[in-house]
């Protein structure tokens, strides 16, 4: 946006420039042409009517001598023919074709107009006067006039032009880029807010005080707007939060109450009883699966921890479940501790899913953390819905579990700028990824 705003503005300037200079270059031309022939026709003029005078006095010495002079002060070439067309005096080299002029001044025509000169046109003009008085054409004078300094002249004037509408344009751009920097700065505030709020963090505003008033108007209601946004969420993870929290402690005692209650119940009874008690462990870990959800998303701590020392305590918990776990992971390993947890849900998940004899992998290099396992799986409709809160595949309705794990897991990616996908595992299983986010380098 900010570069279509300075190619705009700048063929605009250079538009309003060109219409500004071209007029004049054309008009100085023109100027310089009719200049060169006013001259050369005064010229002409003065060497028709010593032509006549000679041509009367049947004398051309005096005319000879000074258009011999004049061929040599002014390097042009100069002819006198009688009415009879005859060469009288000839001084220079012609080049030109006088044959069109020449017929206009046998008929009385003057040389009006010269074609305008230019750096590129002819070398020379050729200019024709009738000699005589009143009707009586006693012959022609036909001047070849050279044209480089007239040719010189528009050069330089042209170039001058030329280069002020260069530097003119130069300093257009400058500003251009300046004033597109002026308005697009709002924008520009807007844009890296924006993004900072969909990576999580919720407490990023624009900054006002620069640009358009319209523009930081926009910047104010956004800011009020995501104020506004960030409360209501806040509100709504306080209240899951506190609402969890004060849910735990009743149902502590609720379970207690119930395994007090287990000696005194009849033998047909049990059954119902260790339904309601593990409906009851199902609550407490829901209750405890939305205070961890409340807590990620009102933002992790941004620490380091070792990835090869959190596994360890998971290899002494698969074999007891006879489930091989085999991991690829240098010592020390550092990542995020966001990175580690979801390595932590994916490794619960995993040893629930996987039936005794199975296996799961985790390996870690450049960047990639990836946890693979060969149990079920999950259908492509279903990896595009697992981190929907308390989702829960049909085909696990059997399996304990709040619905809450991947959705903690994703919103732990997100606090860290990590990438969290669910991908197939060959022949069967399921593989979840976790890309790091590449850290910024300074330019």
């Amino acid at each position: 946006m900010n570069s279509r705003l300075v190619v705009t503005f700048t063929t605009l300037i250079a538009f309003l420039i060109t219409a500004l200079a071209v007029p004049l270059g054309v008009s100085y031309a023109s100027h310089r042409t009719n200049r060169l022939l006013l001259d050369r026709r005064a010229d002409a003029t003065r060497f028709a009517e010593l032509a006549d005078q000679a041509a009367r006095d049947d004398d051309h010495t005096a005319l000879m001598a000074e258009v011999n002079r004049y061929a040599d002060l002014y390097g042009a070439a100069v002819r006198v023919r009688d009415r009879d067309n005859k060469i009288i005096i000839t001084a220079g080299h012609f080049d030109a074709d006088e044959r069109e002029a020449l017929r206009l001044a046998l008929a009385g025509h003057t040389t009006e107009d010269l074609p305008t000169i230019s750096p590129f046109g002819p070398s020379s003009v050729l200019l024709a006067e009738p000699a005589g008085r009143d009707a009586q054409l006693s012959g022609v004078v036909l001047i070849e006039a050279p044209t480089r300094a007239a040719r010189q002249d528009v050069s330089m004037v042209w170039a001058i032009l030329l280069l002020g509408a260069l530097v003119a344009v130069g300093y257009s751009v400058l500003a251009a880029r300046r004033l597109a920097r002026w308005i697009m700065r709002p924008v520009t505030e807007l844009d890296r807010t924006t993004q900072a709020i969909a990576e999580g963090h919720l407490d990023a505003r624009a900054l006002p005080g620069v640009g358009p008033s319209e523009l930081q108007r926009l910047e104010e209601r956004f800011n009020t707007m995501a104020d506004t946004v960030s409360a209501a969420m806040e509100r709504q993870r306080a209240f899951v939060a506190d609402a969890s929290h004060e849910l735990r402690t009743p149902l502590t005692v609720l379970s207690l109450r119930l395994e007090n209650l287990e000696p005194h119940l009849k033998e047909d009874g049990s059954a119902e009883f260790e339904e309601a008690l593990a409906e009851l462990d199902r609550l407490a870990l829901l209750v405890e699966d939305l205070l961890t959800l409340a807590r990620v998303e009102a933002g992790t701590e941004a620490k380091q921890v070792d990835l090869a020392e959190r596994l360890a305590v998971w290899r002494e918990v698969y074999p007891a479940q006879d489930i091989a776990l085999v991991t690829d992971v240098p010592e020390p390993t550092q990542v995020p501790d966001a990175v580690a947890r979801i390595a932590d849900i994916a490794l619960d998940n995993a040893q629930k899913f996987v039936p005794a004899g199975g296996s799961v992998s985790v390996s870690f290099a450049d960047g990639l953390l990836r946890i693979a396992d060969d149990g079920p799986g999950l259908s492509q409709e279903e990896r595009g819905e697992a981190f929907g809160r308390f989702w829960r595949s049909v085909s696990h309705a059997n399996v304990p579990g709040s619905g809450l794990g991947l959705a903690i897991a994703a919103e732990l990616a997100k606090s860290c700028g990590a990438t969290l996908s669910l991908l197939p595992a060959v022949p069967r299983g399921l593989v979840v990824e976790v890309r790091l986010a590449q850290p910024k380098t300074e330019r």
